[in-house]
């Protein structure tokens, strides 16, 4: 499941806000703001079988009536370039950290960070549920390309409380693979397990991921994630999941979110 980085997120979010909306009688409609901080526990690099604890960032404005829009956890920031007829698109930045020696604990090649521009698309098939999907490609560390499906059934409350629960199916091409499941004869000695070579499993994982934000006051709440995913085919497979990591991919967050702005009452 894909991290957010605080610094980035904060930025396309803002960048991503609407421009400009009025209302009747052509004054501008206030606008609010809601920001969460807090912490998540990842899977340390594709594949691990323990956490790290990495920070939890979250950023969205409305203005006037409107509702924040839903935004799971585990997508990428983005920036919306098209928003009609309940379809969205724009541009996506995917971050994957760096798979370190130390990380994995054993002498297998390291896999920089990884910075993964790419485009994404939602659209609400009904009032309760929407799909959303990624597609990327890494332009470090795995130089790979991923993309990522899902769908939510959301309920909510207004802006009161949100919840929503849906399945994940995650993809990428052999060269991704390649990077955090294949096994070189070099690593293979070095670390002590066979080499490996990934085949053409596309789908590396399948999981759940649920969301939810609570206002406990006016201003102050409480936004969250759980997610879980199993890992399928080639890196299901890979002596590096099966002596060094592990299929099953934990993760979760949780953060105090503040509400503010000249439409907050």
């Amino acid at each position: 499941m894909m991290q957010r980085s605080m610094a980035l997120a904060g930025v396309l979010m803002a960048m991503a806000a609407p421009a400009h909306a009025q209302q009747a009688g052509g004054e501008e409609a206030p606008r609010r703001y809601r920001v969460a901080i807090g912490a998540q526990a990842v899977p340390s690099y594709p594949g691990a079988d323990h956490n790290a604890v990495r920070p939890l960032f979250d950023f969205a404005t409305a203005r006037g009536d409107a509702l924040f829009e839903y935004e799971a956890a585990d997508e990428s920031p983005n920036i919306s370039l098209y928003d009609r007829n309940g379809f969205e698109a724009g541009i996506a930045v995917g971050l994957q950290s760096t798979r370190t020696q130390r990380r994995v604990g054993a002498d297998l090649s390291r896999v920089g960070f990884s910075v993964e521009p790419g485009v994404f698309a939602r659209y609400y098939l009904a009032p309760q549920l929407r799909a959303y999907g990624e597609l990327r490609k890494g332009v470090s560390g795995h130089k790979g390309g991923v993309a990522m499906l899902a769908l939510d059934y959301v309920q909510r409350d207004g802006d009161r409380w949100l919840l929503a629960i849906g399945p994940r199916v995650n993809l990428s091409d052999a060269k991704y693979r390649r990077a955090y499941f294949g096994v070189t004869p070099r690593d293979a000695a070095a670390a002590g397990i066979p080499t490996y070579q990934v085949g053409n499993n596309v789908v590396h994982s399948v999981g759940l991921a649920a969301n939810g934000v609570r206002q406990l006051t006016t201003r102050w709440g409480l936004y969250g994630y759980l997610g879980y995913d199993r890992l399928t085919g080639d890196a299901a497979r890979s002596p590096i999941t099966q002596r060094l990591g592990s299929k099953n991919q934990f993760s979760g967050g949780l953060a105090l979110s503040y509400t503010f702005g000249r439409g907050v009452r």
